[in-house]
């Protein structure tokens, strides 16, 4: 288990998962920018999702603008009571969130600290071509609202029964006080969000199904569950709309730390946004023959978080022949690539082995040729990038049409022809 995120941020920068944002200028806070790897990775966890949210008869799709009528945020309470206590140190003058647990500056140590006072995390800007007549707007702080906004017209144009549920991954914005751990609090970060309407008497029931199926995706897409531990909110914990919640929380090496939650919201997003925006957003049913405006259960998780999650969980430091061998233990679903094609040498006969068979395997695969430097060097690389199989040509393989699978996790090897390479890969991957 990973002590300090240090070594995984040093990996993510050296083999192209994720670099700081706009380093060259010295960066910017909190914000990070996903290299080749680390987009196709995220690529990758996003179509794991959206296919276990979307590949079902009750569950449809949505993408809502970023940019949404000021009014949305006045409904859904974001403008008065979004945000969060700030604090200054009055000697070192550091600015930070007040938490409960702390009583002193965590930049100094004073606690010659100043009153709270509550700070608003929605970034404002303005819609329009000058700036003093112009609209102020937000950037939505979350992607929920976009799917109750749109409550009617995705029930209605895709003829939808309750029960049914809208998903949506996409990206929202905070002005965080403090931010930090790598990507795991940013100020613009990812969001997978699924809200599930249900008739107000089965509510409870739904909710604990959902609670159900997050856990079992958690444990599917590569998380151990023994670093996976539910968090029920206590009274003084909802919010104040919340009927129930719970959090999913993982082991991340600064702590236990929120990863994903579900929500019973209730009618309350519904009934607000009926009210702020004049038209009835009820739902009627003909099974039941009544009208009544749905509850929501709402699953939400952080894209960044669950990819760090993935990360934390996939990193591996082990000695090998008194050296450190450093691996991503990726679930093969995930890998950014999921075999590697390695000709022993540059020499062109083993290049157009090398070609054929890359070309034969990209076809079912996430595919990297790679022929430079030693052939233990680049099984090190592979093994830092998570390629859960290698397969490498060698001048025998000219002669006896074999190659050598290497497995990323034990290392072992296995000399196979290269017409059953392909059933071989595909058998292990069933498994």
């Amino acid at each position: 288990m990973l002590k300090d995120l240090s070594p995984l941020v040093s990996l993510c920068k050296r083999r192209g998962y994720i670099f700081p944002s706009s380093e060259i200028y010295g960066g910017l806070a909190a914000c990070w920018d996903y290299g080749p790897l680390g987009v196709q990775f995220k690529m990758n966890v996003k179509q794991c999702w959206w296919k276990e949210m979307t590949h079902r008869q009750d569950i449809v799709g949505l993408d809502s603008s970023i940019l949404m009528h000021p009014k949305v945020w006045k409904a859904s309470g974001h403008v008065d009571e979004f945000s969060d206590p700030l604090v200054d140190c009055r000697d070192c003058r550091f600015r930070f969130r007040l938490e409960e647990k702390i009583k002193t500056c965590p930049h100094c140590g004073s606690k010659n600290l100043t009153e709270p006072r509550e700070f608003n995390l929605m970034f404002k800007t303005h819609a329009g071509p000058v700036e003093e007549e112009a609209s102020q707007v937000y950037l939505r702080p979350e992607t929920a609202q976009g799917i109750y906004v749109n409550f009617l017209n995705v029930q209605s144009s895709m003829r939808k029964k309750i029960p049914f549920g809208i998903a949506q991954i996409g990206k929202a914005f905070r002005n965080e006080i403090t931010v930090g751990n790598f990507i795991f609090r940013c100020r613009e970060f990812g969001q997978m969000e699924m809200q599930y309407f249900v008739h107000p008497e089965k509510a409870s029931e739904f909710f604990e199904y959902w609670k159900e199926q997050r856990k079992k995706f958690l444990l599917d897409v590569g998380l151990p569950e023994k670093s996976l531990r539910v968090h029920e909110h206590g009274k003084n914990e909802l919010a104040h709309y919340a009927h129930k919640a719970v959090d999913f929380e993982f082991l991340f090496p600064m702590g236990w730390k929120e990863l994903e939650g579900i929500h019973h919201r209730g009618d309350f997003d519904l009934k607000q946004h009926q009210k702020w925006s004049g038209k009835k957003l009820s739902y009627f049913d003909a099974d039941r023959g009544e009208t009544y405006l749905p509850y929501v259960i709402e699953t939400s998780i952080g894209l960044d978080r669950l990819i760090l999650s993935l990360l934390c969980s996939a990193y591996r430091e082990e000695k090998v022949k008194e050296e450190t061998r450093v691996l991503l233990a990726l679930n093969f679903r995930l890998a950014p690539i999921q075999v590697a094609v390695l000709p022993l040498s540059k020499k062109s006969q083993l290049k157009e082995l090398a070609e054929k068979i890359s070309g034969s395997l990209m076809k079912k695969w996430r595919v990297e040729q790679d022929e430079s430097g030693s052939i233990g060097k680049r099984y090190r690389r592979q093994d830092e990038i998570g390629t859960p199989f290698c397969v490498t040509i060698d001048f025998d393989s000219l002669e006896d049409n074999k190659v050598t699978v290497r497995h990323r996790d034990t290392m072992r090897q296995d000399r196979l022809s290269v017409n059953h390479l392909e059933k071989y890969l595909i058998d292990r991957l069933s498994t």
